[in-house]
């Protein structure tokens, strides 16, 4: 998204905040690529056979937010933020509906690819992802964050360091750690 488009997005997304709904009529066009983009990053992790599909995944998380009132956002970057949550908790949710939680043998599982936590953290299940960072998250909400915007948000690690209010070499230090704390907590599981 060039810059120009970036800051108008930045624009619609305040006046929509504000209630102008003729702002979200302008958004919607212009960040649903970027979401289904989103979707498809975190799909090709997903086993072959996955019942979610792109169209699906961004048109769920789409709906959420916004059907969510007052969604408060003042750039691209904090609602996209945003959207990596939504994602987050859809992929988690779907996982858990499919029986992961209780039986184990359907786990949904997640590839994670080599610049995420390397060769040894692939097929990993979702829900086993999701609970590290829930106890990542406890210990360090901030490299939680990190690894949510970036592993399910696709975000860089600027456009990372800007919804954090970080500098990128910062955010590098946290995701470089992080990934070392989660691949740890998932080779236990």
């Amino acid at each position: 998204m060039s810059t120009g488009a970036a800051e108008q997005v930045s624009g619609l997304l305040v006046a929509w905040s504000k209630g102008d709904e003729h702002a979200l009529k302008t958004l919607v066009p212009m960040i649903y690529p970027e979401l289904r983009r989103i979707a498809r990053q975190q799909l090709r992790r997903q086993p072959a056979g996955h019942t979610l599909e792109s169209a699906a995944l961004a048109n769920e998380a789409y709906l959420k937010l916004f059907r969510a009132h007052g969604v408060l956002c003042e750039h691209r970057t904090q609602f996209f933020a945003l959207c990596a949550q939504v994602i987050r908790r859809i992929l988690v949710d779907h996982a858990r509906s499919q029986g992961s939680a209780k039986r184990g043998g359907n786990a949904v599982q997640l590839s994670l690819d080599e610049a995420f936590l390397g060769s040894r953290a692939q097929g990993v299940a979702i829900v086993a992802l999701d609970d590290a960072l829930l106890s990542l998250a406890e210990m360090d909400p901030r490299k939680c964050q990190v690894v949510q915007l970036r592993f399910f948000g696709g975000l860089t690690l600027e456009e990372t360091a800007e919804v954090l209010h970080i500098s990128a070499d910062t955010v590098q230090r946290d995701w470089n750690m992080a990934k070392v704390w989660l691949l740890r907590e998932l080779e236990k599981r």
